[in-house]
């Protein structure tokens, strides 16, 4: 069992940054594959970006240049700093992590951003 821990969410103007963190706890040895997903209100969820045990990293076009993903594997932390956000950054970040053999898919509770135009 893996447990996600997400902080870092809040209000923030157009323009502005913010920077998400995701703890992972439990059998974090596991895990090859962690990253961020968001949700909007009526849309479904979506890839943000995403980072491996290597440090390969995929990025949504959308945010491409704006977001950075990194990952602290000392901390199993991930992180997911955001600048230059954007009225249609507002959602629900959630924190993932997959398991390299099963490829079961962890999930954190979720944390809301709301960029304000």
């Amino acid at each position: 069992q893996v447990q996600l821990v997400e902080s870092g969410g809040g209000l923030v103007q157009t323009g502005g940054s913010l920077r998400l963190s995701c703890a992972a706890s439990g059998s974090i040895r596991s895990i090859n594959v962690m990253g961020w997903y968001r949700q909007a209100p009526g849309k479904q969820r979506e890839l943000v970006a995403r980072i491996t045990t290597g440090g390969s990293t995929n990025y949504a076009d959308s945010v491409k240049g704006r977001f950075g993903i990194s990952r602290d594997n000392a901390k199993s932390t991930v992180y997911l700093q955001m600048n230059n956000l954007k009225p249609e950054d507002t959602a629900v970040y959630y924190c993932h992590a997959r398991e390299g053999l099963s490829r079961f898919d962890y999930w954190g509770r979720g944390t809301q951003v709301t960029v304000s135009s």
